[in-house]
C-alpha cells in the first residue's frame, strides 16, 4: 500500500490545484482559470480511474466493499457528475461546491487508515447483487448531495434577495426557479436509486435466510430516509409550501442520509464498514 500513496497525493494536489483555478473563475468569471480548473479536473478523473482499474486488476471485483472503496468510487462519481453539469448545465458555482465536498470526503479517507473491514464477512467480493446493491446506494447519495448543495444555495439567494443585498457573487447563480427545479429533478433521479437498493439489500438478507436483519437499524434508518424524502415530494408537488420551505425539509432529509450512512453502520448487523 505505501507504494501506492503516490497516486493519492498527486490526487489531492492536482484536486486542490483545480479547485483555486475554479475558485478564481467563480469570483472574478475568468475564463482562462476555469480552462485551467477544468483540465486538472479532468487529470484527477483520469488519475482516479486509473486507481479503481488497479484494484480491480489486484482483487478481481469491482472495488466497493469496504468504506475506503466506497468513498472513493463516491468521490469518482461525483466528479463525473459535476463534469456533465459544467458541460450541460453550466451551474459553474455548483461544480465548484460539489468538487469542494468531494475534496473534503476524499481528503478524509486517504488520511484514515485504508485497511478497513469488509461490508460483511458472510457476502462474497464477486456477489453480483452486493455490488448492484451498494454501486446503486452510492448513486442514491451522489445525487441527494447534489440536491443538499442546490438547497443551500436556494436559501443564501433568497435570504439575500430578501434583504435586498445584491452581491457580484449572485450573478453566478441561476433563477431561484431553476435551483428549486434542478434540486427536485436531483431527487427524483436519487430516490428510485435509494428504494432499489434497499430492496436489493431485503433481497440478499432474505435469500441468506437471517430474516431478522430485516429489522436492522440499517435496514430501518434506509427506510426513514426514504420516508422523509417522500414527505418532501408530496410537499413539492402539493405546491402548498414555499421554496425556502421545501429547500429546509430538502437539507432536514440529507441531514438524515448522513447520519445513517455515519451512525447507522456502527449498530448494523451486517454493515460493518469501519476503519480498524
Amino acid at each position: 500500500m505505501p507504494a501506492k500513496t503516490w497516486i493519492y497525493d498527486a490526487i489531492l494536489y492536482i484536486y486542490a490545484l483545480s479547485l483555486l483555478f475554479s475558485f478564481s473563475d467563480v469570483a472574478t468569471k475568468n475564463r482562462s482559470a476555469k480552462r485551467m480548473g477544468t483540465g486538472l479536473l479532468a487529470f484527477v478523473w483520469l488519475l482516479q480511474t486509473v486507481f479503481i482499474a488497479i484494484r480491480v486488476y489486484e482483487h478481481q471485483y469491482m472495488p466497493v466493499l469496504t468504506m475506503f472503496e466506497a468513498l472513493f468510487f463516491y468521490c469518482w462519481m461525483l466528479v463525473t457528475v459535476s463534469f456533465m453539469m459544467n458541460w450541460f448545465l453550466r451551474l459553474d458555482l455548483l461544480v465548484f461546491l460539489i468538487n469542494l465536498a468531494c475534496f473534503a470526503i476524499m481528503a478524509l479517507n486517504f488520511f484514515s487508515d485504508p485497511a478497513v473491514t469488509p461490508i460483511s464477512e458472510q457476502w462474497e467480493a464477486k456477489d453480483e447483487l452486493v455490488f448492484i446493491h451498494i454501486t446503486l446506494a452510492i448513486g442514491s447519495y451522489a445525487a441527494f448531495l447534489v440536491a443538499a448543495l442546490l438547497s443551500g444555495m436556494y436559501l443564501f439567494m433568497h435570504r439575500k434577495l430578501k434583504g435586498k443585498q445584491w452581491t457580484a457573487v449572485m450573478t453566478r447563480f441561476p433563477s431561484l426557479d431553476k435551483i428549486e427545479g434542478y434540486t427536485y429533478r436531483a431527487v427524483l433521479i436519487g430516490i428510485p436509486l435509494l428504494i432499489l437498493s434497499v430492496v436489493l439489500g431485503m433481497t440478499k438478507v432474505v435469500l441468506e435466510g437471517d430474516m431478522h436483519l430485516l429489522a436492522d437499524p440499517k435496514v430501518l434508518s434506509s427506510l426513514f430516509s426514504l420516508a422523509v424524502y417522500a414527505f418532501y415530494l408530496l410537499q413539492r408537488i402539493s405546491g402548498k409550501q414555499p421554496g425556502y420551505m421545501l429547500a429546509f425539509w430538502n437539507l432536514a432529509a440529507f441531514t438524515v442520509v448522513v447520519i445513517n450512512f455515519s451512525l447507522f453502520n456502527l449498530y448494523s448487523g451486517f454493515h460493518h464498514w469501519i476503519w480498524m
